[in-house]
Parts: structure tokens; sequence; C-alpha cells
């Protein structure tokens, strides 16, 4: 009879069961919570009140003395036309009211001799009615007279472009010796009073946008220049190239350094409601879909589980659906679990 060695006898023995392996994990608890959207957009420091300045009349334009950055009072002369024409208009109006003015005077007095005539009996009816047609029609064109006058008058101011405003000359549109037409921009000015951050906003911005929102305005040379502003106009059509519309954000006690045509940057935050924002280390993927490790409570076992991703950012991810407030996510050590795997939740990190 044959006697196995005790050593062999023993390597026939059941193998004892493995021990589950349990991982140690770093969880969150989802929560939601409530958000606003960054919108940051580039813009530029224009005048709230700004007006282009321009002749009435046609002509060779002899002088201007203003530059690019004058300032200028009310009064202040922008530019001057060539007047010739008009002063000679003037000269003529001036001789033709003289003239009627002379007539007047003359049909004035023939009239008081027809009419004294009359009233003693002596002047005959149509002799009477010819004087006084007469003064009638001298008066008239003394009227007219003096109606071409004002008229040349103001055709000689009008030669002489002046501000009617204080401000600053931030456009020049013509030169001295050029001929410019009528409303042909001179120079532009902008009006002392207020100052806008203007923004060119896409239409998906201004719609999320809330309710007269605060602007924060800051230089983007300096950030450390800083001001406030509300929406003060929101342009009714998209300009036609860039499809953005022209927003005018007013500014509350802009600082001197806001100069005319600085470069700004606005922010401001857009309502996004509540969400659910996870650590960016929580999310792996399923089948090549965005997934989380959720924990279950009673189990301390691990399932996975697809969730759509509203945005990235470098440190967190916003989850749109697929997880609901009060579940245990796991933030830490995604990659070496597996569905079922048993875990121990670790302390939160200080």
């Amino acid at each position: 009879m044959l006697t196995l060695p005790a050593g062999l006898a023993a390597c026939d023995a059941e193998p004892e069961a493995a021990v589950p392996e349990v991982r140690p994990v770093r969880t969150v608890t989802v929560e939601k919570r409530a958000a606003g959207m960054p919108v940051i957009l580039t813009g530029r420091i224009e005048a709230e009140d700004e007006v282009a300045l321009a002749f009435r009349l046609s002509g060779r334009m002899i002088e201007r003395p203003v530059a690019l950055g004058t300032r200028v009072e009310p009064g202040d002369v922008i530019a001057r036309l060539e007047p010739h024409n008009e002063l000679n208009a003037l000269r003529a109006a001036e001789a033709n009211l003289a003239a009627a003015e002379g007539q007047l005077v003359e049909a004035r007095a023939e009239f008081r001799r027809q009419q004294t005539l009359a009233e003693r009996g002596f002047a005959a009816q149509a002799v009477y009615d010819r004087a006084r047609q007469a003064l009638q029609t001298a008066q008239s064109a003394v009227d007219s007279g003096r109606a071409l006058l004002k008229n040349a008058q103001d055709q000689v101011s009008f030669t002489e472009l002046e501000a009617d405003a204080e401000g600053v000359v931030t456009t020049i549109g013509a030169e001295p010796g050029e001929v410019v037409q009528t409303g042909q921009m001179i120079v532009r000015l902008a009006r002392q009073g207020g100052r806008d951050a203007v923004f060119d906003v896409p239409a998906q911005v201004i719609r999320s946008a809330p309710a007269d929102p605060v602007i924060a305005i800051t230089l983007t040379e300096d950030p450390s220049v800083v001001a406030t502003g509300r929406v003060r106009e929101v342009a009714p059509q998209a300009d036609p190239v860039t499809r953005t519309f022209e927003v005018r954000v007013g500014l509350a006690d802009p600082p001197p350094d806001m100069r005319l045509g600085a470069t700004v940057t606005g922010r401001m935050e857009v309502d996004q409601g509540e969400i659910i924002e996870l650590p960016a280390s929580a999310l792996t993927q399923h089948e090549r879909q965005p997934a989380v490790w959720v924990v279950d409570p009673a189990e301390q076992t691990v399932a996975l589980r697809s969730v759509d991703v509203l945005r990235f950012s470098p440190g967190a991810v916003v989850v749109a659906a697929g997880i609901d407030p009060g579940e245990t996510v796991v933030t830490a050590g995604v990659q070496a679990l597996h569905p079922g795997q048993k875990v121990r939740l670790l302390e939160p990190a200080s």
C-alpha cells in the first residue's frame, strides 16, 4: 500500500477564499448651489453725448482753428467758409431794403395828402384808392426786404461753424482748402458731462443677461482703474457684419484715467440658476461618455454613472443631469475602481 507524503496531501486542500480588496477613496456629497457665469467683453470709452458738427452751406473751407483733442467752449469758432458770395448777397439785400424803405416814405406821404383831401371832399375816390394801394405795396416791399436781409445775415453767419456746448474734438472730417458739402461732418465733438463704455455684445448674451445688471469696468492696460455702470442703451439692430449689438454702459463717476478712446474690459455675471459642480478629478469615461463613480452608502460599493456635462473649467465641471443632490461621488482614486468594488471613505482633505 502506497502512502502519500504529507506535503503532497496538503496541496490537494481547498484554497482559502480571497478577501475583497477595499479601496480608500475621497468623496464629495452632491449639492446644488446658485451660480452665475461671468461674461467678459472688451470695449472702448466714448462720450455719453457726441455730435457731428457740419456747415449748413456748401463752400470752400478757409480755416479750422481746432485740432484733434482741442477743448472748446460754447460759441468757439470751429471752422470758417469763404464768405464772399454771402457778403455780396448781404449787401444786395441791404440796398434793396433801403430802396423799399424810401418808396415806403414816399407812398406814406402821398397817402396822407390824399387822405386829407378826401376828408375835405377835394379828392377823387379813385385817386385815394390808388394812394392807399401804393402804400400797402410799399409796406409789403419793406417787409419782404427785411426778411431777405435777415436771410442774408443768416447765410453770412452760417459761414462760421461754432461749438454749441463744452467738449473735446474727437474726430476731424475736413481740412482747410477743401470744398465741403452741406451737412458734411467737419469735426465730431464729445460733449462734456458723461462717459459710456461701449461693447459689441452677442445676441445670446443679451438674452441671458439679468434685468438692469451692474457692469464692472476696468481699464485694460491698468486693471486697478475701475468703475461701475448700468446699461443705458442697446442698439435696436445688429451689425450686418459681426451680428453683434452695440451696448452703451453709462459709467457712474468714471476716473480721469478712463479717457475717450481708452480700451476697457467689462464683466457681468449671467444668472445660471442652481447648478451641480464637481471637482474635475471626479470625471471619468464610460463608453466614451462622461461618467462618475457613485457610492452606495448601504453597501459601501461604487457604481459607474453616466452624466451630462454643461461646461468644463480647469478645476471643476458643471453637471446638467445624471446625479442628484445628496448622492456621494468619488473625487480621488477613480482610475483604480471597478463596478461593485468595496470602498472606504477617507476624511475630506483639509
